[in-house]
């Protein structure tokens, strides 16, 4: 997870990797290319599995997907320190207390063994 920073959305709160489609972007496509400008990582659609989704209402409507990344290529960094604190390997029993909350709740229905949920209705 990553301590956001200087954004409009969330900053000073822990989020995963993540971020929104470009045009004529397939979901995996944007996957992709989210890690590496963020994370500095490889990926290719094999190694991702969608693990989640959630139906989410904030400032507008969103329906967000979370993936597992099964493997990768190259070394984990933090590709845009002006949005980023850092990354950091966080207990998934132990997040902060300022972890973005609907992502949080992700994680919280991904370890109860749901697929789905909602959040902010």
């Amino acid at each position: 997870m990553g301590e956001r920073r200087n954004t409009e959305f969330a900053s000073g709160q822990y989020h995963v990797p993540a971020g929104r489609l470009e045009t004529n972007e397939t979901i995996v496509d944007g996957l992709i290319r989210e890690a590496l400008e963020e994370t500095g990582i490889g990926l290719t659609p094999d190694d991702v599995d969608l693990a989640y989704v959630m139906h989410f209402r904030g400032r507008s409507d969103r329906l967000s997907m979370f993936f597992t990344v099964l493997r990768w290529s190259g070394e984990i960094e933090n590709r845009e320190p002006d949005k980023c604190a850092e990354w950091e390997w966080i207990p998934i029993d132990d997040l902060p207390e300022n972890t973005v909350p609907y992502a949080r709740r992700a994680i919280a229905d991904l370890v109860a063994g749901k697929r789905f949920g909602t959040f902010g209705w």
